[in-house]
C-alpha cells in the first residue's frame, strides 16, 4: 500500500509533476490523478505548495485553505473518496510555477522520508484522529485571514502537511508533532502579527 512505502512523498511528487500538461493545471487535473491515493495525498500536496515559493500566487494561501476545509470535512463525515466542487476544480495554477514549487520541494522531502515510519498507529485512527482533523479545520478557517501577515500562512500549511504526511506513511509520532504544531501555530502566528 502506498501509504507504508518510503519514498511514499516523493511518490506523490512524481505523481504531480505527471499531471502537468500545456501551460496550465486545473486543480481538477491534480485531484484526479492524487485522489486514488487518498486525502491525505491531496491535502499534502496543496499544502507543501502553499509552504513552497509557489505561495506568492496571489490567492493561493486562501485558495488552499478553502480545499483543506472542504477536504477535511469529508474525513470528519467518512467520505471515501475526495471531492471537491466544479468551480474549485475548475480553477488552474501556471505548469510553470507548478513546476518550479515541485523542483524545490523534492530536496527536503527526501530528507524528511528518512525519519517516516510506520508506528503508533493507535493515533492514525478514530477516534484519537479526531483531534488533529479539529485542528486542521480550525487552522484552514484561520488561514485565509493569514495572507496579511508575511510567511504566516506558509507556517500553517508546514504544520497541516507534517499531518498528512504522517496520515499518509501511518506514522503516529509524526501525527503526535502536528497536533503539537497545529495548537501552536495560532499562537505563534497572533504573536508574530499583533502580539507587542
Amino acid at each position: 500500500m502506498p501509504a507504508q512505502k518510503q519514498n511514499a512523498l516523493s511518490d506523490i511528487l512524481d505523481e504531480l509533476s505527471a499531471s502537468v500538461e500545456g501551460e496550465t493545471v486545473s486543480i481538477g487535473d491534480i485531484t484526479d490523478r492524487l485522489g486514488h491515493s487518498s486525502f491525505a495525498a491531496v491535502i499534502l500536496v496543496f499544502t507543501l505548495l502553499s509552504a513552497s515559493p509557489a505561495s506568492a500566487i496571489p490567492g493561493l494561501t486562501a485558495g488552499v485553505a478553502v480545499i483543506v476545509f472542504l477536504l477535511v470535512i469529508q474525513m470528519i463525515f467518512g467520505k471515501s473518496e475526495p471531492w471537491l466542487p466544479g468551480f474549485i476544480e475548475r480553477r488552474t495554477i501556471s505548469s510553470e510555477k507548478l513546476c518550479k514549487g515541485i523542483g524545490w520541494l523534492r530536496k527536503p522531502v527526501r530528507f524528511v522520508e528518512r525519519f517516516l515510519k510506520p508506528r503508533l498507529h493507535v493515533l492514525t485512527h478514530r477516534p484519537w484522529l479526531w483531534l488533529p482533523l479539529v485542528l486542521v479545520l480550525c487552522l484552514s478557517v484561520l488561514m485565509p485571514f493569514m495572507e496579511v501577515i508575511p510567511t504566516s500562512g506558509s507556517l500553517a500549511s508546514v504544520a497541516i502537511a507534517i499531518f498528512a504526511a504522517g496520515l499518509l506513511t501511518r506514522d503516529g509520532l509524526v501525527i503526535a508533532v502536528s497536533i503539537a504544531l497545529l495548537s501552536a501555530v495560532p499562537v505563534a502566528i497572533w504573536l508574530l502579527g499583533f502580539g507587542t
